[in-house]
Order: C-alpha cells, then sequence, then structure tokens
C-alpha cells in the first residue's frame, strides 16, 4: 500500500504525511527483523567471533566457532544489508568494525546491547497468548517464559552487578560499612540469585535471604551459591502475594529489590511486607525502571518503546495471570512514589546513576 490509497475524500489527508509514516513502518519492519537476527548473533557468539578479526568468507567464519556455514551465510546477509557488518564483494569477505563491535560483543565496555535483543524473540514467543489476553482478560503466566530469567540474569549482569559495590551500595550513606561487619539482608524477587550472590562473596559477615516466585530461578541461584562457596545466603522460593501477612517483623537490616516491584501480584501486600520486615533503623533499596505514570511524559524516553513493549508483554501479564494489580514495568516515578508511600516508607530519595538509562534507585526510609 502507498500514501495513494484509497481514503474518505470527506476527510483530510495529508499525502506527505502518509508517505513519511509509510516510510517509518518499512524502517520499523526492517529494524525488528534486524534485531531478531542480532539476538542469533549473539547467541552462537558470532559478534564475539568476528570482533577484532581480519575480514574473513562465510566458511572461515562458520568455521572458527563450529557453526553451520550456510546458515552463517545468511546471517552475514541480513547483517551487511542492515549496515552492521561490512561486506568486501569482490573478495567474498566479512569484517565487523570496532566501533560496532565496542557495542554488541560480550566485551563491549559499556554494556553489550546486542543483549536486549534477545527480548524480541522471548516476547515473539508469548504473541498468541498476549493476543488471547487482549480478548478474554488474564494473563500470560512465568512458565510461559522459558528463557526469561537467563535473559534477565544477562540483562542485570551488566547493569547492575558491575555498579553494584561502588556505585548503587553507597547510595545508603554507610551501608558498605555496615554489611562488612554483619547485617541480615533480604533480597525480594531475586531471580537467579546473582546480586545475593555477589553480596554474600563481598561481605561474608553478613547473611541472606533470597525471595523468588519462580522454582526454576532459585534452584538455579543454590547451585552458583554453593559453586561458589557462599554458606551465608538462602535462597526460598515463596508467593509475596500475602507478605503484608506473612512478614517476620523486624527481620532484616536492609532489603532490596531491583526490577521487581511492578510485576508482583500485589505490590502493595510487597511492599507493606518489606515495611514490616525492617529493623529499626533499617532501609530499603529499590531499583526500578525509570520513566513517567504518564504517557504524554515519556515521548522522549530514549528506550520508551521497548519499555512498553516488554512492560505489555511480560511484567504486565505475569501480573494478571495470577490475578494481580498488572502495574507494568512503566508504572513510573509517580505511581512508585505513591506506593512506597501508602506502604509506610516516609522518606524517599530518588536517585540515578549516569551509566544507567533504564532505572531509578529510590532509597526508603520509614
Amino acid at each position: 500500500m502507498t500514501a495513494s490509497a484509497q481514503h474518505d475524500d470527506h476527510v483530510s489527508f495529508d499525502a506527505a504525511r502518509a508517505e513519511g509514516f509509510e516510510k517509518r513502518i518499512i524502517d520499523m519492519l526492517n529494524a525488528g527483523a534486524l534485531s531478531l537476527m542480532m539476538s542469533v548473533g549473539h547467541r552462537t557468539g558470532l559478534f564475539d567471533a568476528m570482533a577484532g578479526t581480519a575480514p574473513s568468507t562465510s566458511a572461515e567464519i562458520a568455521d572458527r566457532i563450529g557453526l553451520q556455514e550456510r546458515y552463517v551465510r545468511e546471517w552475514l546477509g541480513a547483517m551487511t544489508v542492515g549496515g552492521i557488518i561490512e561486506h568486501d564483494g569482490s573478495a567474498g569477505t566479512y569484517a565487523l568494525p570496532a566501533e560496532h563491535a565496542a557495542f554488541i560483543t560480550r566485551s563491549a565496555v559499556g554494556g553489550n546491547l546486542a543483549v536486549f535483543a534477545q527480548y524480541v524473540a522471548l516476547l515473539g514467543s508469548v504473541e498468541g497468548d498476549v493476543v488471547r489476553c487482549f480478548r478474554e482478560g488474564g494473563g500470560v503466566p512465568y512458565e510461559r517464559y522459558e528463557r526469561f530469567h537467563e535473559v534477565m540474569a544477562e540483562d542485570s549482569g551488566q547493569t547492575v552487578l558491575p555498579a553494584l559495590i561502588d556505585h548503587i551500595l553507597p547510595l545508603v550513606p554507610g551501608l558498605t560499612g555496615r554489611l562488612e561487619k554483619g547485617i541480615r539482608v533480604l533480597d525480594v524477587g531475586c531471580g537467579r540469585g546473582r546480586v545475593v550472590n555477589l553480596l554474600a562473596k563481598t561481605f561474608p559477615r553478613s547473611s541472606f535471604v533470597g525471595y523468588d516466585l519462580s522454582e526454576e530461578a532459585i534452584a538455579f541461584a543454590g547451585t552458583e551459591a554453593h559453586q561458589r562457596g557462599n554458606e551465608n545466603v538462602e535462597f526460598v522460593a515463596r508467593n509475596l502475594s500475602d507478605f503484608d501477612e506473612t512478614a517476620e517483623p523486624g527481620a532484616f537490616d536492609v532489603i532490596t529489590s531491583f526490577d521487581a516491584v511492578h510485576d508482583q501480584a500485589n505490590p502493595m501486600a510487597v511492599l507493606r511486607g518489606i515495611r514490616c520486615s525492617l529493623a529499626e533503623g533499617g532501609v530499603y533499596l529499590a531499583q526500578d525502571i525509570k520513566g513517567s505514570s504518564y504517557h504524554r511524559d515519556n515521548l522522549d524516553h530514549p528506550i520508551g518503546r521497548l519499555l512498553y513493549t516488554i512492560s505489555c508483554m511480560h511484567c504486565m501479564t505475569v501480573s494478571l495471570a495470577q490475578g494481580g494489580e498488572g502495574l507494568g514495568a512503566m508504572w513510573g516515578r509517580e505511581k512508585a512514589l505513591e506506593y512506597f508511600n501508602n506502604a509506610g516508607f516516609s522518606d524517599i530519595q530518588v536517585n540515578e546513576l549516569s551509566h544507567d538509562i533504564q532505572n531509578y534507585y529510590y532509597v526508603c526510609r520509614p
């Protein structure tokens, strides 16, 4: 269809605007397809194998990493026309420019953006389930997302873990010193436990507990703790929908949550349970998605389209699948502050880190 497509003569029609929108849709389709192929390049290790090497043929690249040449050749076609990989047609060789490798390989200093491309394929796998929910209501349960915890662990591994000790913990004055002396810490929605295991290894005098709904994630976290020799950590598979009623008062000196509140079935119950669980003088440190609660204020968000999509296709729907509230990832700063306040936190500080364009860091005290 082109800008000359039929339209109602009684409705004002700007042909130039229509042509511009048509081009935008085509660009979007190309970008979406390329994102899927970037995910393949990341998962197969092709980007890593091509980084820092001389221009090579498809056969040489395939042999280098042990892949099937025919698939590699077709993938290289997408990468070439997508402007990600350079191709010398006369020599039949392909090369990944150093300037591109700096953003899409596992050695990328500022974070590997190809990690995020995995969300396209992951969320696309449940499109049929989500479409059904549009018509019938309800949600898509956690177990339908086979790789979600794996991808989230890789995501947090380059946004949270590198910054945890030197940048995130110092947001709470004196916290590092207290951890060194020994305190009780809970991480809510711990996933595969990468944050908890890092803290447990770094601060052996403190004790750590991780809660998560996913038994698969908890099992993975426990195995990693054993491999690291972390004897000061415990992981528990637990549904926190009634945490406000089942929390142990004053059990923890510090409680953390990383990108976990907005997809809970009952976020207010979780937050009130966190408030109840804090000992006197305790603090709650929450990382959650950066954005506004109002669509109009997110128009210039650098990754707003991606975050709303992840929210609709995962965060919101997994909450609704449990009969929950369905806040979604883009619940926003305004609503987050409202929820923290209603849960019993009166002193709330909102922090940002220069390396992290997608999160706020809330420091909450009663």
